[in-house]
């Protein structure tokens, strides 16, 4: 072991020192996202990023309700991608295909159907991101819960392009796990 690293262990002031410097960069991080976060607030939406939000929360409501989704947004020709490596991650080339091989299968696999909870819905230009958390029960009892981050890119009211994100090791174990009802 080196002198320094030594000295180091030896010294915990200086351990101590570090854990505080990193603790004030992450909340200097936080406060600065924070206002822009207000400035972004304070700042007027467009018609369309008004119009673009609503159709999405909307979407949203309705999927929570059970009446609808946000998957009545889609364009035919949506390209749909699953970022990451969860067992579905791919780009989907339609709404079709999407809805095929992944929410219809998904879908099967509930007992109790996802409610989402969005945690916050941002809109910029024709871009609408919604962050938000997802629950229900899988045919084997078991919960399924999530957290999404999608970003939709939106034109005349519809969903033509569109990236998702969540966890991959929950998805990938209920993927597995549940089989679907037929």
């Amino acid at each position: 072991m080196s002198h320094t690293a030594t000295a180091a262990i030896c010294r915990p002031q200086s351990l101590t020192r570090r854990v505080f410097n990193a603790i004030l960069g992450i909340a200097t991080t936080i406060l600065a996202l924070g206002g822009l976060e207000a400035r972004a607030a304070a700042q007027s939406l467009t018609e369309t990023e008004r119009r673009n939000k609503a159709a999405v929360e909307a979407g949203f409501e309705a999927w929570a309700a059970g009446t609808g989704s946000p998957y009545d947004l889609l364009a035919d020709d949506v390209r749909w991608t699953i970022e990451g490596y969860s067992l579905a991650s791919k780009t989907y080339p339609s709404r079709e295909a999407f809805l095929r091989e992944v929410i219809h299968p998904f879908n099967a696999r509930m007992k109790a159907p996802l409610k989402p909870a969005i945690r916050n819905l941002y809109a910029d230009g024709d871009t609408v991101i919604v962050f938000f958390d997802a629950r229900g029960i899988a045919r084997d009892g078991e919960p399924y819960a999530n957290t999404y981050a999608w970003f939709l890119d939106m034109r005349d009211g519809r969903i033509v392009r569109a990236s998702a994100f969540f966890d991959s090791v929950v998805f990938n174990a209920f993927w597995t796990r549940v089989t679907p009802a037929d």
